[in-house]
């Protein structure tokens, strides 16, 4: 029986009571440079340090009373007998591309092989180098010319960034088709866990991994109880934002719209929340280089029942008015009005905030201009290290998913 308090966010800066994260493992000491850019990092953290950063992300949420739960031990959790456990196995193997039956068979006997569930999860995230198991190279040619790639199973890197393979909504679950093959594996995870997870079974799904196009929980904000953001990025398909709405927006469900930004497509702007996030009420870090003008289209649900489309364009600032209902709002530029600090901070994720209740956020330390400005706006900053996370491209908010927060 699902616990009705499973999932609950209705905002982005509601009071945080509980957050998913994933600790950064092993995969990141399997990025090598030749690599980078198919496992869509651009440099190679130090796994110890980046380790004890994140420790004291999750330190921060301790000291205040916030719950933090584990990705690998919602995962564990969630292998509840020995058939679900191998039904697991064989759809990971899969998933990684191995299409043969003789290694999928070493690899069935190799996951297998753990005694202890956990460590095989975290060898699932971390990837299999060649090194690992003995006599896996079958005696065909083609196994001969493959030999020179390092890996059986391709390192899942990205795993700490928990925001996007999966999207916490009101009290339901988008569960994404990634944009990438490198990180679609990554979602496998979430489909154990809102499929099979004693807690978390039964939430309400809202998209499917198994959908065509590519949704990501970076370009999801939920802005209040009424309206969710949606970016329209390198990331995330138009149609998949109708698909979203279609299901979000129900007769009995809270939300009565959904606002599709439209967004560069590109790496600078890769989902929405670099863009900008909401950091209280009526206040909001955003991008130093988003144009002033955008295209926004409003999906909101008519009298015949299906989703109707509004095109509207508008400065950043009246579109977040008019979805809040605000008579003013305030923008807080990364970097503040220095274009040397804007494109240093931004490029470390100075936009990416996690509010953990209204006017309270985390941010990364190396920030320091950004910190200090919205300090000056009255908001106060949870500062946690970054010299190594952040290598990783992706801030606070990137590394978090909210799963219950309090209404406001």
């Amino acid at each position: 029986m699902l616990n009705d308090t499973a999932i609950n966010v209705y905002s982005e800066i509601g009071k945080l009571k509980k957050v998913l994260l994933h600790r950064p493992g092993k995969e990141l000491e399997n990025l090598m440079p030749e690599y980078l850019e198919r496992l869509l990092f651009d440099d190679i953290p130090y796994l110890e340090v980046a380790q004890q950063e994140h420790d004291a992300f999750a330190d921060i949420f301790k000291g205040l009373g916030i719950e933090v739960v584990y990705l690998e031990d919602l995962v564990v959790d969630s292998l509840v007998n020995d058939d679900i456990k191998l039904q697991f196995i064989n759809e990971y193997i899969e998933e990684a591309g191995i299409k043969e039956s003789r290694e999928s068979g070493i690899l069935k006997d190799y996951f297998q092989s753990f005694e202890n569930t956990r460590e095989m999860v975290l060898k699932m995230m971390e990837g299999i180098r060649k090194s690992e198991i003995n006599d896996y190279r079958g005696p065909r040619l083609a196994d001969y010319l493959s030999n020179q790639y390092p890996f059986i199973i391709d390192p899942m890197p990205n795993l700490y960034f928990t925001r996007d393979p999966f999207a916490t909504i009101g009290e339901g679950v988008s569960i994404h088709k990634m944009h990438t093959v490198t990180r679609n594996r990554e979602t496998l995870f979430a489909k154990y866990i809102f499929n099979c997870n004693p807690k978390y079974k039964g939430t309400n799904l809202l998209y499917d991994r198994t959908e065509r196009y590519s949704l990501e929980g970076g370009d999801i904000l939920v802005l209040n109880e009424e309206t969710v953001a949606v970016g329209i990025s390198q990331r995330t398909n138009p149609n998949a934002i109708e698909k979203f709405a279609a299901s979000l927006l129900t007769q009995d469900s809270t939300f009565k719209r959904v606002l599709a930004i439209d967004i560069p497509k590109t790496r600078a702007f890769m989902h929405l929340d670099t863009v900008f996030t909401m950091v209280d009420f009526d206040k909001f870090t955003i991008h130093p280089n988003i144009k002033s003008d955008m295209a926004v289209y409003v999906l909101e649900r008519g009298s015949d029942g299906k989703i109707g489309i509004t095109e509207g364009k508008g400065t950043l600032e009246n579109i977040l008015k008019k979805a809040l209902n605000l008579d003013s709002i305030k923008l807080i530029k990364c970097g503040g009005n220095s274009i040397i600090d804007a494109a240093r901070e931004q490029w470390n994720d100075g936009s990416n905030t996690l509010c953990i209740a209204p006017g309270e956020v985390i941010v990364y330390s190396r920030n320091y201009v950004t910190n200090h400005i919205l300090q000056e706006e009255g908001i106060k900053t949870y500062i946690m290290p970054s010299s190594e996370l952040s290598r990783g491209r992706g801030g606070p908010r990137c590394m978090s998913m909210p799963l219950i927060r309090e209404r406001i």
